[in-house]
């Protein structure tokens, strides 16, 4: 069983993530299809690199008794993709939530802010509903 230690605990930390997320609304909850495809090209970019990589000689797969030994490829672990879903969800929800405490300082204001992206008006549609 502790061939799935790894893995479990990689769907563990997302779990725990996801439940800050909707916590907070950081993302998911927020803009589930953003964020879905943020945490999707993050992840498929990563592991074009991670091929790359292989491809060249530059990663390769260590042993481990924790890991499953299923592979996906040569020198890629079923494990690969489920921590660079983890390392982008993570990414996402740490930008989002130090964007919303820096956001939340005092004496901190939208007044002359040039960007009205996405994150600038859902906090000020926050603001709005919590005032």
């Amino acid at each position: 069983m502790t061939g799935f230690t790894y893995l479990g605990l990689l769907l563990l930390s997302i779990a725990a993530i996801a439940a800050v997320d909707v916590r907070w609304r950081l993302a998911f909850r927020r803009a589930p299809l953003a964020a879905s495809v943020a945490v999707a090209c993050g992840t498929v970019l990563l592991l074009v690199w991670d091929l790359v990589g292989i491809g060249f000689g530059v990663f390769f797969r260590g042993d481990s008794v924790f890991a499953t030994g299923l592979l996906l490829a040569p020198d890629l672990p079923i494990e690969e993709p489920v921590f660079l879903v983890f390392l982008c969800q993570l990414s996402l929800v740490a930008v989002l939530g130090v964007e919303r405490l820096l956001g939340r300082r005092p004496g901190a204001t939208d007044a002359g802010a040039t960007d009205a992206g996405p994150t600038t008006v859902a906090a000020a549609s926050d603001r709005e509903a919590r005032a």
